[in-house]
This record gives C-alpha cells, sequence and structure tokens, in this order.
C-alpha cells in the first residue's frame, strides 16, 4: 500500500487523482497570465515547464519568472520542471546547466517539487535529490518515452529504480502504439502500485489511445493527471473542466 504525500494541505495519493495543469509561457507576462487562469480553473497543482520559457538559461531571470508566479498563485503546490528535447520538451540544456538550475530553484525556496528525469547520469540524478531534500522540497523522478510503450517489467523496472534511488513520486509516461499498449501500462501501474510502491507514483499512457489512463488512476494506481488550460503539454491532456467531472464520476462509482 503507497503512502500519502501531503504538499501544501494537498494529499496526494488518497482520493481522487490530484489534477495538475502546465504553464507554458514563453514570456513573465504570459506566465502571469495563466497563473491568472488557474485561480478559476482550481487544479490542485501547477507545473511550470520552465523548458517553454525564453530565459530558461538564465538562472536569475528563471528565479524572477517563477517569482512573479508565486506573486500570483502563492497556495497551489508548484513543480518545477525542465523536460528535455531527449524525452519531449522544447530544448536541450547543457550537464552542467541542467544540475545547477534545478539545485538554485530547489534552494530558492518558491518550488514545492521538482522534476528530475530517471534516465540523467546517476551521480547528478542522487545530487539533486539530495539538494531538494536538504531544502525541503520534494521530487518527481520520470521517464518519458514518446515512440513506444515498454513491457510491463521494463515499466515496474524504471519506477522500482525511480523509488530506489529517492524520488518521492515515480513517474512514466509512455507512447501507445495500440490499445493493448494502454493495457499494458495499466496493469504496470496496478502491478507497482499494490506489490512495489511505498510512496504515490504517476503514470500515463500518452496520445488519443490512452486518454483512458489519465482517467482511471483512481482504480489502477496513478496518484496525478495533466490536465490542459490553454496549451497542452503533452498529447493527450484533456480540458481541466471535463477532466474533474470524469474523475468525480469515477470516484462515487467506486
Amino acid at each position: 500500500m503507497s503512502s500519502i504525500l501531503t504538499v501544501k494541505n494537498v494529499a496526494i495519493g488518497e482520493g481522487v487523482p490530484k489534477i495538475c495543469v502546465p504553464l507554458v509561457g514563453v514570456t513573465v507576462d504570459e506566465l502571469k497570465q495563466e497563473a491568472e487562469a488557474l485561480k478559476l480553473l482550481a487544479p490542485d497543482l501547477a507545473e511550470w515547464r520552465v523548458d517553454f520559457y525564453e530565459g530558461v538559461e538564465d538562472i536569475a531571470a528563471v528565479q524572477e519568472a517563477l517569482q512573479a508566479i508565486r506573486s500570483v498563485i502563492p497556495e497551489l503546490p508548484l513543480i518545477f520542471t525542465f523536460r528535455s528535447a531527449r524525452e519531449g520538451g522544447e530544448k536541450e540544456i547543457s550537464r552542467e546547466a541542467y544540475v545547477n538550475l534545478n539545485k538554485a530553484v530547489a534552494a530558492s525556496g518558491l518550488a514545492d517539487i521538482i522534476d528530475v528525469e530517471l534516465f540523467n547520469e546517476q551521480e547528478d540524478v542522487k545530487a539533486l535529490v539530495e539538494a531538494a531534500h536538504a531544502h525541503g522540497v520534494f521530487v518527481i523522478l520520470s521517464n518519458h518515452d514518446f515512440h513506444a510503450t515498454p513491457p510491463k517489467a521494463e515499466i515496474i523496472s524504471r519506477l522500482r529504480k525511480a523509488q530506489a534511488l529517492g524520488g518521492d513520486l515515480p513517474k512514466i509516461a509512455v507512447m501507445p502504439q495500440s490499445p493493448a499498449d494502454v493495457l499494458t501500462l495499466l496493469e504496470a501501474t496496478h502491478e507497482m502500485k499494490t506489490e512495489y510502491a511505498d510512496r504515490p507514483i504517476i503514470t500515463m499512457s500518452m496520445a488519443g489511445a490512452g486518454v483512458i489512463s489519465r482517467l482511471a488512476g483512481e482504480v489502477f494506481g496513478s496518484a496525478v493527471t495533466f490536465g490542459a488550460a490553454r496549451k497542452p503539454s503533452a498529447p493527450g491532456q484533456i480540458a481541466v473542466a471535463e477532466l474533474r467531472d470524469t474523475l468525480n464520476l469515477l470516484h462515487r462509482s467506486l
């Protein structure tokens, strides 16, 4: 039985999967507008996808933008994510820049969670987990496969590795090539949750075929689902209002 992770009074891993909405603005003004819109959508968490941001390679500019976001949504749990191009993000930065960026944000006190990609150098992953935890910041250890769905055993192996390396929220997102691939992801999620997980996990099958995985987390074991506000940050994200209605409908049926 996986435990609950509480972030700013949001209990991840308890009840209905928590809805996270990405901020994908290029400029500070766009980010502030998106953050204002989140007040009406009332998600459980927000994620700043900093790889979309024009000043991403300037740590001071990133921190200023982060402060601007925080000024609009001070109480909403915030995930800080630089998604690399190799895992579906907008750009690539050097290994050193990635580590320094995430360490600086963890130390800033402006983000509640940082997302660290599992397939970075293991010494970097360990250093970032340690740095985040030293500042009371949680870590999503993530992996994204935009080309295929690995076998069930491999999905579970990656989630278990993320857990073993200290990730507070192991996460995997995969691309289905068939309905059977979606079933593989759901089976892996259920097995991970029931057999191995001692913390909440996040899983999803992307694109249209995988939408069911974004809705059925409470049944199979994924604790967070990602919904779109204006611009989706990944294939298959659906609008927050529709997502919430469906999650609540499923919750009432359980």
